[in-house]
């Protein structure tokens, strides 16, 4: 059976290249399909191993001048994305946050679209992202506003070419049934850290790590510390938010948060393991970090809206907020010290969203529509 999987674009390891890497574990014969390949030989290495497989770019990624500013060009996704030619496949899996569910296949070809989100800038969260980008008004802000409806067009019209739809959380299932009118079975996405369980001693810290983007809300977090100075926090990631960050810090004269940057796996799984809790303030479709740190038993600080009101059970595995605000924070870190927790239980929980498990539930899948399309 020939393989086809279909991703994005791979710029950068997030939790989408962890499922990438895994769909390639199972098919290893897989060609690869992208807008943009502009992984590092080190990232390569990390999604695929040694065995590296071929992959299959769009004109957006072999132009320089594209590749450089390719996010840029949303309204040309849906066209290149559609110019692959996948007619020689059996099977094609799309690993899908925006337009690679978009591909053309024929009626004797199985098409299985893991689903991590419809794109969120162009349906529920528009607004949202049109105000952080600085674009919710203005001659930018209806040009921006009219690529997206252009774009929700087309995003309607070919979820038609899937067999079937995977969602990594029942969250996206709800939002997969609200803009396709699709059903889709829930797979969680596969987490490991490869040291599960090697719990350190713990410090007198909270902890949160993310890519310093807006709707991670990692400086809505910060202002939560930053008002309840007993409390110490260190923040490690970088992106477009850090230097805001660092400048909020400083103008307050913070001194109970700190910034550490991006930090390397093994410093990652020593923070995360030795702090008192992970704090997470961001709406997921799934989240994998927050689950990385309950597999070394640490509780979760989390918002209760999305992802993070499925893989962490208030009370036993962590404490949720209702709203993303300073004030449901603190309330949260007070019910977090009120309560207590078992590094056991938390892991053992953990362990639900291991790599075994997605691989067998994934296989199924596969299976299930082979047989539905026969």
């Amino acid at each position: 059976m020939k393989v086809a999987i279909v991703h994005d674009w791979l710029t950068d390891l997030g939790g989408a290249e962890k499922v990438l890497s895994v769909l390639f574990k199972i098919y290893p014969q897989a060609d690869i399909f992208t807008l943009v390949d502009a992984l590092t030989e080190g990232q390569r290495t990390y999604i695929f191993g040694e065995r590296m497989p071929k992959i299959n770019q769009s004109f957006l990624g072999k132009s320089k001048f594209f590749r450089k500013r390719f996010r840029k060009f949303l309204a040309l996704f849906p066209f290149f994305i559609e110019q692959f030619d996948l007619s020689d496949y059996d099977l094609v899996i799309s690993s899908s946050y925006c337009v690679a569910k978009g591909v053309l296949t024929g009626p004797d070809q199985v098409h299985i679209s893991y689903c991590h989100s419809p794109a969120r800038y162009a349906w529920d969260l528009q607004g949202q992202y049109l105000k952080e980008s600085g674009l919710d008004s203005g001659l930018g802000g209806f040009f921006a506003r009219l690529v997206l409806y252009f774009f929700r067009r087309w995003d309607v019209g070919s979820n038609n070419g899937v067999d079937l739809f995977l969602a990594n959380s029942k969250y996206i299932k709800r939002r997969i049934k609200k803009v396709y009118g699709r059903d889709a079975d829930v797979i969680y996405p596969p987490v490991s850290l490869g040291s599960e369980g090697a719990f350190l001693d713990r410090d007198d810290f909270y902890f949160t790590a993310s890519r310093m983007v807006p709707y991670k809300k990692v400086k809505l977090i910060v202002e939560a510390f930053a008002a309840a100075e007993g409390r110490r926090l260190i923040v490690a990631g970088d992106g477009p938010e850090y230097k805001n960050i660092e400048r909020f810090l400083n103008s307050r004269n913070v001194e109970n948060v700190s910034l550490v940057g991006r930090v390397s796996d093994e410093e990652l799984v020593t923070l995360m393991g030795s702090c008192k809790a992970f704090v997470y303030a961001a709406e997921e479709d799934f989240g994998i970090v927050p689950v990385e740190a309950q597999l070394l038993g640490t509780p979760v600080v989390c918002f209760s809206k999305g992802g993070g009101g499925e893989t962490v059970v208030n009370g036993v595995t962590g404490v949720h907020f209702d709203d993303q605000s300073v004030v449901s924070i603190l309330s949260a870190l007070n019910d977090f010290e009120a309560g207590s927790f078992s590094h056991d239980e938390i892991r053992r929980k953990a362990l639900s969203f291991s790599e075994v498990r997605f691989v067998d539930e994934f296989k199924c899948a596969v299976s299930k529509a082979i047989s539905l399309r026969t």
